[in-house]
C-alpha cells in the first residue's frame, strides 16, 4: 500500500471523502444518501481521507460541539482494506488534527460492535446508554487529549 493522508480542503477532496462513505455505508448498508449525509458535511465538519496511491480507502469526520469538545463520526474503511490498521490510522491522524485546533475532548457515538476498538485507542464509555443511530445500536465515548 502506499497511503497517503489528506486534510480535505477542496471540494474534489470532500468528494473522496464522500465516496468512501457511499460505497462502505450507504452501498453496504443500504443506508440512504439522506442519512448518510447531513448539513455538517456542507458546513462545518472537517474531513479526512486516506487514499491508497490516488484512490480513497477511509475516511472520518469531525465537528465542534463546543469550545472544548469535537464529535468524531462517519468513520469507514473500505471492505478490502479492514484489518490493516488502517481504522487506527484515521483515529490516529484525526486526533492529531484536532489537537492542532486545541480542542480536549473528543466525543464518538460509536456502534457497538466498534467499542474495543475505540477502547484501545484510550476511548471511555461515557455511559452504557445503547442509543439507536439510524439502523446502528451505539454507545457514546469519549476521549480527554
Amino acid at each position: 500500500m502506499d497511503l497517503k493522508i489528506i486534510r480535505a480542503k477542496e471540494n474534489y477532496e470532500k468528494v473522496g471523502a464522500f465516496s468512501v462513505r457511499i460505497e462502505g455505508m450507504n452501498r453496504a448498508y443500504n443506508i440512504s444518501l439522506k442519512e448518510e449525509f447531513d448539513d455538517h458535511d456542507f458546513t462545518d465538519a472537517f474531513h479526512l481521507v486516506i487514499l491508497d496511491k490516488t484512490y480513497p480507502i477511509a475516511t472520518a469526520r469531525f465537528y465542534e460541539l463546543d469550545k472544548l469538545t469535537v464529535s468524531i463520526g462517519r468513520v469507514v474503511v473500505l471492505p478490502e482494506y479492514r484489518g490493516k490498521n488502517i481504522g487506527r490510522l484515521v483515529i490516529e491522524e484525526i486526533e492529531k488534527w484536532i489537537k492542532e485546533l486545541n480542542y480536549k475532548i473528543i466525543s464518538v457515538d460509536s456502534r457497538v460492535e466498534a467499542v474495543g476498538f475505540y477502547q484501545k485507542l484510550g476511548y471511555s464509555i461515557e455511559n452504557n446508554n445503547v442509543i439507536k443511530k439510524d439502523m446502528f445500536k451505539c454507545i457514546k465515548m469519549i476521549k480527554k487529549l
